[in-house]
């Protein structure tokens, strides 16, 4: 073949971007079976395992190899900065961690198995189609997602194949040995096509081909690690500080990662060479083309491994950058706003769903606060107390709208069978919640406005009687709350166990107001019926209290039967107050 002949551009086109979309869809493919599969044991480790700036980035190789996404790692980090779980300096344990577990693809990828693919993509979809079971399903969506990988490698592979004798073709490729150009087409088209691990694909697939030396395949893999930084600070528009600033971490990290080893490229070679497999018996162009492939996926990981332990000694002073870089904006008063409910996590429902569960506590705790001020305003508040708990509800019912469009968008995911009820769970918690807080913005509010302007005057008898039934419907809703948040059935049943008690509290009022009927005192009709009032509405107050409670104790119930043997106990038993 003559090198300099020209070639049908056409076809190499569309079978590198059909090979790279099916590469893309298998690793969707695999993240989101993953995420079905782990993604709330992921939390629970991230949660566990950052206790020091080591622990945390082992913790963050760990999520981001499982979930195959170091942008829900940085997403999963802010929620524990904003709720105080965590530190900025812990977090960039995480984030640093979080690129060495990014590695783990292209170490998958290296190994040549793609005379294998159609294999894998039959076997994994026919336990994905003929499985009942859901965990069954997801593991063959993984394997039918890796199929895919290797298959799309294939596809790749042979569109590149006639570029082998096309001068211009090696010419360019040859000059990817200069770094910063090899670093900055690594970088273009990381920032073209929004992931670093496709890039190593495509390079890995070139390297096959013999078309790249380790050199360059290097320098590419480094502007991959360049490129991705777009896709951090793309993520981390219009997004709070915290995550402003974990985004900042990732791009000082890796920007100065790469410039670090910028003139160690011939150095890292010689190391990778020193430890990857060798194919001695083969020589020249087929000895690249069989030993490059894995070497870039041992600098990928060396490279990353590495700078994670130099910087990790550094950690406060990335964190003490990015916050002198991302500096706290002035406090602009503009209402609540939800702080959880992130949309990059609704592809890993377990943790979307424990995110519904963070923002459902927040908006107990603001109806809680309304139903502890309720009965003092309803009976003593003048105008501005009463308009001031009546405004209160606007927070709870911000947040109950959040929440409630949150769940459905989550709804269009797909869920198993546990997290669908624990979704239909988290948003009738949400209705019950916001039952309250309307409860008391609309009737209790308007009892005390009536009190008002009849002039009425609650005598310290029936004072008496309404504070203890106010007492214990306001240490039910607590305890509710607390149990849905903790997800302790026996919380819950603290809350069950209290209706006779109340009922006999609610009881006992009402038969001492109808015996003050005959009392001779002014306004008695007037005031019979405020009295009553209330006492009907903290009854109200607890039915919601008891349906969190009942929507707790469900679910426990259901986890015993799913699980066929011992629950797992809950968080420790609060005593009742």
């Amino acid at each position: 073949m003559d090198p300099t002949h020209t070639l049908a551009a056409g076809p190499i086109v569309i079978g590198l971007a059909g090979g790279l979309a099916l590469f893309l869809f298998g690793m969707e493919q695999i993240a989101g079976a993953l995420k079905q599969v782990a993604g709330g044991g992921m939390k629970a480790a991230l949660a566990r395992l950052t206790t020091n700036r080591y622990s945390a980035a082992g913790a963050g190789a760990l999520v981001t190899a499982v979930i195959q996404s170091s942008s829900v790692t940085t997403v999963l980090v802010v929620g524990f900065i904003s709720a105080g779980l965590m530190s900025l300096t812990q977090s960039v344990g995480v984030i640093m961690g979080a690129n060495v577990g990014s590695t783990v693809t292209a170490q998958i990828i290296a190994f040549k198995v793609t005379q294998y693919a159609l294999v894998l993509v039959a076997a994994g979809f026919a336990a994905w189609f003929l499985s009942g079971r859901e965990r069954i399903r997801q593991y063959g969506a993984m394997v039918m997602g890796l199929g895919l990988i290797f298959f799309g490698m294939e596809l790749m592979s042979d569109a590149t194949s006639p570029l082998r004798d096309f001068a211009p073709f090696i010419e360019v490729m040859r000059r990817m040995e200069t770094p910063l150009l090899g670093i900055l087409v690594g970088a273009g088209f990381t920032a073209v096509v929004q992931s670093s691990a496709a890039t190593t694909g495509v390079v890995i697939v070139l390297a096959a081909q013999g078309f790249i030396t380790l050199e360059g395949g290097i320098a590419l893999v480094f502007g991959a690690n360049v490129g991705t930084c777009v896709t951090a600070l793309l993520a981390a528009i219009g997004r709070p500080r915290e995550a402003v600033r974990a985004a900042a971490v990732h791009v000082l990290f890796n920007i100065v990662g790469v410039m670090l080893w910028l003139g160690l490229i011939g150095w890292l070679a010689d190391v990778v060479q020193a430890i990857s497999p060798a194919s001695t018996e083969l020589t020249g162009a087929a000895r690249l083309a069989a030993d490059t492939p894995r070497q870039i996926a041992n600098a990928h990981t060396l490279f990353n491994v590495a700078n994670t332990l130099i910087f990790l000694p550094f950690a406060g002073l990335f964190a003490r950058l990015a916050t002198r870089l991302v500096p706290d904006r002035p406090v602009v008063e503009t209402g609540i706003q939800p702080r959880y409910l992130d949309d990059v996590l609704l592809d890993t429902p377990a943790i979307a769903l424990d995110r519904a569960r963070m923002e459902l506590r927040r908006v107990g705790e603001r109806a809680q606060d309304m139903v502890e001020a309720a009965l003092g305003v309803a009976l003593d508040g003048d105008r501005a107390q009463l308009r001031a708990l009546e405004q209160q509800d606007d927070d709870v019912d911000t947040l109950h709208g959040a929440i409630v469009s949150y769940l459905g968008r989550l709804s269009q995911e797909a869920l198993d069978q546990a997290r669908a009820e624990q979704h239909l769970d988290y948003l009738e918690a949400a209705n019950d919640i916001e039952n309250i807080g309307d409860l008391i913005e609309t009737n209790l509010v308007a009892a005390g406005v009536a009190r008002l302007e009849s002039g009425l005057h609650v005598s310290d008898g029936t004072r008496e009687r309404l504070v203890a039934l106010h007492r214990r419907v306001a240490d039910s809703v607590r305890l509710a709350l607390e149990a849905l948040d903790a997800n302790n059935p026996e919380v819950a049943q603290f809350v069950l166990d209290a209706k006779p008690e109340i009922q006999h509290l609610a009881d006992s009022s009402d038969a001492y107001l109808a015996l003050r009927l005959t009392a001779d005192e002014p306004d008695r009709l007037a005031l019979y019926r405020f009295e009553s009032e209330l006492v009907e509405y903290l009854r109200r107050v607890y039915y919601f209290a008891k349906r969190i409670a009942k929507t707790v104790r469900k679910r426990d119930i259901v986890f015993e039967r799913a699980d066929g043997g011992d629950r797992v106990e809950g968080a420790p038993v609060p005593e009742p107050a």
